[in-house]
């Protein structure tokens, strides 16, 4: 039984330095194609525009919604370096039903938040994995929990995100310069 209770700590904890997912969907990773297999069809789809890309977004919510869910929202479309990935998942949101995700719960599933705060008189954790939480108003229940791809650049350990890199410009041609009186070397 103890053995069996730090495994599963172990691996809790190995979890939570990985991307952050719920059921079958892991932004980044899962696909249209996955979460059709895992979830069925949805309740309804709504194609958008996300800066200059079309995006696909699916809710599931009454009898379509995950067990314990009011509602699930997946969108689709992800920007990588190999690409713009429409089939891939950028985000989801779920906003789970009173009791079913208490903080407490929260805690021992994704282990302890990397930031928290308040923004709009509405507590959140943050995790660097890529999971943002928010409380009802008694901070007891999660109203709404947000799955996107791990921040870059962050570690295991929590520390803050570093600042992406930015891509050098081209240097510069240089101009072709004459030779002038200046130019000759001394004697």
């Amino acid at each position: 039984m103890k053995a069996a209770l730090v495994a599963f700590l172990v691996l809790s904890w190995c979890g939570a330095a990985a991307a952050a997912g719920w059921g079958t969907i892991t932004p980044g990773e899962s696909t249209i194609a996955s979460v059709r297999t895992g979830y069925g069809e949805p309740s309804s789809i709504a194609k958008k525009k996300v800066e200059k890309y079309d995006t696909t977004e699916w809710t599931y919510e009454g009898d379509r919604a995950p067990r314990g869910m009011t509602r699930m929202v997946v969108e689709f479309g992800l920007l990588t370096p190999k690409g713009y990935q429409p089939d891939v998942v950028r985000t989801f949101r779920l906003e789970p039903k009173p009791g079913v995700f208490p903080r407490g719960q929260v805690i021992i599933g994704w282990g302890k938040p990397d930031k928290g705060g308040t923004q709009d008189d509405v507590t959140f954790m943050m995790y660097n994995s890529g999971l943002v939480v928010y409380f009802d108003k008694d901070l007891i229940n999660a109203t709404a929990m947000v799955f996107t791809r791990p921040l870059r650049g962050a570690g295991s350990e929590g520390a803050a995100p570093e600042p992406a890199a930015a891509t050098p410009a081209p240097a510069a041609k240089p101009a072709e310069t004459k030779p002038t009186q200046t130019d000759k070397p001394k004697r």
